[in-house]
């Protein structure tokens, strides 16, 4: 949202008989937002009052969420962490978009807020104290079509598929996707190997990642955005995923690293 003083700028410039265009070329703000601000003050409606955005998958020209980066980083977190349940009166189809973040990293609680209120930031974002974790959750009638994976049980149970334009922008941003993932259902820590030695048992430590997930489609996921970044990964049993190649761990180091 351009600030009030921008605004304003560009206002008495109209004033002052420049045209849409060169106000545009003057602030660097788009023309569509010139004529919106006119239009408003010439309405008597307030200036700083920003339109609800609508949904841009309901639109008459469906269109990818904005901005996508953030978008991506949350359908991770709502992959691995998150769920989508209806609020209050089922008439009005409002809806609740619910990560739970645990209490131990409120770093990851803050970006988790940060996500969701860039995808829809027209909708508050609570935060709800639970026993050992924080509920980060927001109310929209729109969750369930920005995630398309919702649907009645739990996500294990059903089958995972991102449709077209979603998997647009995980392919344009998987790293962000990545991070969503380990974030909620991932960790970094130190493996202690021990081995034997002449002079006695010896430890090695290095640093790994593990995924865990019980729906093989989630795995196949995040195992597919590592494919596309050129990470190695090994897959150790049925539900957990390793990183522990040096050169793997320090890519991923490069972007997600230990939560905090």
């Amino acid at each position: 949202m351009y600030k009030i003083t921008v605004r304003q700028r560009a206002l008495r410039l109209l004033d002052e008989g420049l045209t849409i265009s060169e106000v545009s070329r003057r602030t660097g703000v788009s023309r569509y937002a010139i004529r919106e601000w006119r239009l408003r003050t010439d309405q008597g409606h307030d200036l700083y009052v920003a339109p609800p955005r609508e949904c841009p998958r309901c639109d008459e020209i469906p269109r990818l969420p904005e901005p996508t980066a953030p978008y991506s980083y949350l359908l991770g977190l709502y992959l691995g962490d998150g769920c989508i349940s209806p609020v209050g009166d089922p008439a009005k189809r409002v809806w609740a978009l619910r990560v739970m973040c645990a209490n131990t990293w409120p770093g990851l609680q803050r970006e988790c807020v940060d996500a969701m209120r860039a995808v829809r930031p027209d909708n508050k974002v609570r935060l709800i104290p639970l026993q050992g974790c924080t509920e980060v959750n927001s109310h929209s009638k729109h969750w369930p079509c920005l995630f398309p994976q919702h649907g009645p049980g739990k996500k294990h149970a059903r089958k995972i598929v991102l449709a077209d334009w979603q998997q647009e922008i995980v392919e344009r941003f998987a790293k962000e996707f990545v991070r969503g993932l380990i974030h909620s259902d991932g960790s970094r820590f130190t493996n202690r190997v021990r081995y034997a030695h002449k002079d006695g048992d010896r430890w090695y430590e290095y640093p790994r990642y593990n995924f865990a997930n019980v729906s093989t489609d989630i795995q196949r996921l995040f195992t597919d955005a590592l494919d596309r970044l050129g990470i190695a990964w090994k897959q150790m049993n049925a539900q957990n995923v390793s990183v522990a190649r040096r050169e793997a761990v320090a890519r991923l180091d490069e972007f997600v690293g230990p939560k905090y």
